[in-house]
C-alpha cells in the first residue's frame, strides 16, 4: 500500500454506541456543553454566588441532584427479576437541584436546555458561534430532533454514527489553514442504513466537508445517491458473499456505469438517467 505516509491517523466511524451510561449524551459526546456551562456560569446570578462551570455539570457534585448523582432516573434492585430504572422522585429527572435550576441564561434553566431540541437549540445560541457551529452539523446530518441531553444508549446505530460524523467534522479545519495537521482517512460502512432520502442528501453534503478539510472518506455503500456523489467508486462482485470479492470495475461513477457485465454499473445507469 503506498501514500498512508501523508495520513495522520485512520478513523472507522461505526455504529457502535456513542456512550454505556446515561451520563453520555450528544452536548458531552460533541464537547460543546462545557461551552455552555461557561454561559451558564458567567450570568450575574451564577457570579454572585461565586459560581464557576461545575456547578452545571450533572456528572460532578455541587449541582447535580444528589439522590440520583445526576443520571435523572433511579435503578430499583429486584431479587429475581432485571433492575427497573425509574424517574428520579426528587428531581423529576431534571438531574440537578433546585438551586442550579435557579439560575437562567436567556429565561431557560440548565436542565431545560437538556430538554431542547437540536432545532430549537440552533436559534437559542445563534449568538455563539462556537456552540451554533455544533449545532449547525447536527441538523445537516438530519438530528435536529434529538434533545441536546438524550441519554446515548438510547440512540439508534444510525444516529450514533452521524453522531460521531459531526464530533470530527466540528474537529476538521481546511488544509489550507491548518497546515500542521495531516490528513485523515475515515471508513463508513453503510451509514444510508435506515436514512430518508433527504437525509442522504444531507449525510452526502457532510462527508464533502470533510473531503474539502482536506481529509478522504472510505464508504462501504450500496445507495446509488451516495456512490453518484463519489469522486471514484471501486466495484467488488461478481455476486454478493463467497461468490464476490473481486474488483469487477473502479473508477468515477459517470465512467464505471458504462462499464458492462457489473451489476452496480447497471443500477447506476439507470439512476443516472433518472
Amino acid at each position: 500500500m503506498t501514500g498512508w505516509q501523508s495520513l495522520s491517523r485512520v478513523l472507522e466511524v461505526d455504529q457502535t454506541p456513542i456512550g454505556k451510561t446515561p451520563r453520555s449524551c450528544p452536548a458531552t459526546y460533541v464537547g460543546f456543553w462545557d461551552r455552555i456551562r461557561r454561559l451558564f456560569a458567567a450570568t450575574p446570578e451564577a457570579r454572585m454566588l461565586g459560581w464557576g462551570p461545575g456547578r452545571f455539570s450533572f456528572n460532578t457534585k455541587g449541582g447535580r441532584c444528589d439522590a440520583c448523582e445526576g443520571r435523572g432516573m433511579q435503578r430499583l434492585e429486584m431479587s429475581f427479576l432485571p433492575d427497573v430504572k425509574t424517574t428520579c422522585e426528587v428531581c423529576g429527572g431534571n438531574r440537578f437541584n433546585v438551586e442550579t435550576q435557579e439560575i437562567r441564561y436567556k429565561g431557560r434553566n440548565i436542565a431545560e436546555v437538556l430538554t431542547m431540541s437540536v432545532d430549537q437549540a440552533v436559534q437559542a445560541f445563534a449568538a455563539h458561534p462556537s456552540v451554533h457551529h455544533a449545532l449547525t452539523l447536527l441538523e445537516d446530518v438530519g438530528l435536529g430532533y434529538l434533545t441536546l441531553g438524550q441519554q446515548s444508549p438510547t440512540l439508534s446505530g444510525g444516529e450514533a454514527q452521524r453522531i460521531k460524523l459531526v464530533t470530527e467534522l466540528a474537529k476538521a479545519r481546511p488544509a489550507e489553514t491548518d497546515l500542521t495537521t495531516k490528513p485523515t482517512l475515515y471508513a463508513l460502512d453503510e451509514p444510508t442504513v435506515g436514512l430518508h432520502m433527504a437525509d442522504v442528501e444531507h449525510l452526502v453534503a457532510v462527508l464533502h466537508r470533510l473531503v474539502d478539510a482536506g481529509h478522504s472518506v472510505l464508504v462501504i455503500e450500496h445507495n446509488l445517491d451516495l456512490i453518484a456523489a463519489a469522486d471514484w467508486v471501486v466495484d467488488l462482485g461478481p455476486e454478493g458473499g463467497e461468490a464476490g470479492g473481486t474488483i469487477i470495475a473502479e473508477g468515477p461513477p459517470v465512467q464505471l456505469a458504462d462499464v458492462e457485465g457489473s451489476h452496480t454499473a447497471a443500477a447506476l445507469r439507470r439512476h443516472l438517467r433518472r
